[in-house]
């Protein structure tokens, strides 16, 4: 009888154990997810095994979605006919799927081109390492990419004879991008010259991409762009962005010059503010600036890819860049802007970056500066002039 309270009393007291040792666990459990950073937030859709991959270990903030998201990416090339990339490519296209944009960007060089001795076969396996690495995966993420022609993927850079110097690599980059398989998800309104010229709609949102791959845009090209902008499609949008290769003014050390920016760059502007174009996303100076001038913003991309380079003001050092710009329509900046240092994966700061930028062609604000204070705008009017120191 002893034997057998002994036993009854031996076999509640292990039970109570495991209960209590589960409990407290339980409450362990707890307090790891109620510790859990508040600027981390979980998209609620299951991500990709690739993102969770890119995410583990890591507290990457998500701000707070505006109407529409955008995500913009640019110049992810290396090497002169690399089918290689990067690893801040390979980790920048899997983490997009934890922001949930609602569209990709691509501010061009796609691709490591623009070189006479690169063949035919050359320039596919490019293409080929490109979708493999990039387009592929936005097309398993069913992720929409508006995108515009680098100098790297297709130059306009005209030959002597007339044409294009590299024509070889602007007929394959056509061919690469009209397959139907390679489709790029976007709803187009004109796609007659796709892929150097086109626009699309997305979520009243209207888009143009040009041909910037070179500093010259023809007459009749600027006429299609005047066209695009005054079309029904253009005019209803509540916002219009143009995206474009070569920047309007200069940024970067070793690119600010003729050459490395688009010709007649105010009177551009002007036309492009004449129909309410709100921005102007570029890439090609493998620096990230966030810029106003005149009415319109310039989202100056950073580099994914190989090469980042210093602006040319300022003691910031190189460093390559996504940019995840959130549409607010009713807000009177209309856009946001949270562009990450893709080695540490934090926010930059505004107040990293120069306050302006004086460019040969022009000056910068950035895009929390109104304008220029009195010593400020002293210096600028000495090393340009006056009318080049308008904002």
């Amino acid at each position: 009888m002893r034997w057998r309270r002994f036993f009854l009393l031996w076999v509640t007291a292990w039970v109570l154990t495991i209960c209590l040792a589960c409990d407290h666990r339980s409450s362990q459990l707890a307090g790891v997810a109620e510790a859990q950073p508040s600027s981390v937030t979980t998209p609620s859709l299951e991500l990709p095994v690739a993102t969770r991959a890119a995410l583990a270990g890591r507290d990457l903030y998500n701000p707070p979605r505006g109407d529409v998201r955008l995500a913009v990416i640019s110049d992810l090339n290396s090497a002169y006919g690399s089918t290689d990339y990067e690893p801040e490519v390979d980790l920048g296209i899997n983490l997009l799927p934890f922001w949930q944009p609602d569209l990709v960007l691509c501010g061009g060089d796609m691709v490591a081109g623009q070189k006479a001795s690169l063949t035919a076969t050359q320039i596919q396996a490019m293409w080929e390492g490109f979708d493999q690495h990039v387009a592929a995966p936005l097309r398993r993420y069913r992720l929409p990419f508006g995108f515009t022609i680098g100098n790297h993927d297709a130059s306009a850079a005209p030959a002597i004879n007339g044409g294009f110097l590299f024509q070889r690599e602007r007929d394959l980059a056509s061919q690469y991008w009209n397959r139907p398989e390679h489709h790029p998800g976007v709803q187009f309104i004109d796609r007659s010259q796709f892929p150097f010229y086109y626009s699309f709609v997305a979520k009243n949102i209207f888009f143009l991409a040009w041909d910037g791959s070179s500093s010259r845009l023809p007459v009749d090209k600027l006429a299609w762009v005047e066209q695009a902008l005054t079309s029904p499609a253009a005019q209803q949008a509540q916002l219009r962005i143009l995206i474009g290769h070569l920047p309007l003014y200069g940024v970067a050390v070793g690119r600010d010059e003729p050459g490395e920016v688009m010709d007649q760059a105010d009177a551009l502007r002007a036309m492009l503010e004449q129909y309410n174009v709100h921005t102007y996303i570029s890439g090609h100076h493998h620096a990230y600036y966030p810029a106003h001038k005149g009415q319109m913003q310039f989202l100056h991309t950073g580099i994914l890819g190989s090469g980042p380079r210093p602006l040319i003001a300022g003691t910031a050092a190189p460093r390559k860049t996504l940019t995840v710009i959130d549409v607010q329509f009713d807000s009177p900046e209309r856009t946001r802007y949270t562009t990450y240092d893709m080695q540490t994966l934090q926010p930059i700061p505004f107040d990293q970056l120069p306050r302006s930028l004086t460019a040969h062609n022009g000056l910068l604000l950035r895009r929390d500066v109104p304008d220029l204070n009195a010593s400020e705008r002293s210096l600028c009017e000495q090393e340009l002039s006056v009318d080049l120191c308008r904002a």
